[in-house]
């Protein structure tokens, strides 16, 4: 049986800020980030087995990254707990706002590399994670593609 990559797509907003940077992400700002996931597995060829022929229900898919990623990112700010912008986030926690602190410089890059993490964790052992392209702008995204980082 071959191997089939199959794609799922999600959206979500979330503001962040650059701690050092030069240019104007600086400032807090936000992006309505597209995010699409793709995964890698043979089909199910087992007729018995109710999800006979996919190589994972889209719907099993969207549990796992609404999860991990979407539901915890959206309508959140994103900060690097290792700079000055805590005192911030701990202004806008105190506001009631919804604040992730990470141990990385909130990039694209850098999310899509903790994103890969999150959900190669609870893919099943028959499914691995090809690739991510999480798309900040209409213009400008990052990849990560598993093949990058054997």
């Amino acid at each position: 049986m071959s191997n089939i990559r199959i794609t799922k797509q999600f959206s979500f907003e979330t503001g962040h800020a650059l701690y050092g940077y030069d240019g104007k992400c600086k400032n807090v700002h936000g992006h309505s980030y597209k995010l699409s996931v793709t995964v890698i597995g043979k089909p199910i060829t087992d007729t018995a087995n109710v999800k006979y022929g996919m190589v994972i229900d889209f719907g099993d898919l969207k549990k796992i990254v609404k999860e991990q990623i979407v539901d915890v990112f959206d309508h959140a700010t994103v900060f690097n707990k290792n700079t000055p912008h805590i005192e911030l986030a701990a202004e806008l926690q105190n506001r009631g706002h919804h604040v992730i602190l990470v141990d990385y410089q909130p990039t694209s890059e850098n999310m899509v590399i903790d994103f890969a993490a999150k959900i190669k964790a609870l893919l099943p052992a028959d499914v691995a994670l090809h690739s991510l392209r999480l798309q900040e702008t209409e213009t400008s995204f990052a990849e990560w593609y598993q093949s990058d980082n054997l």
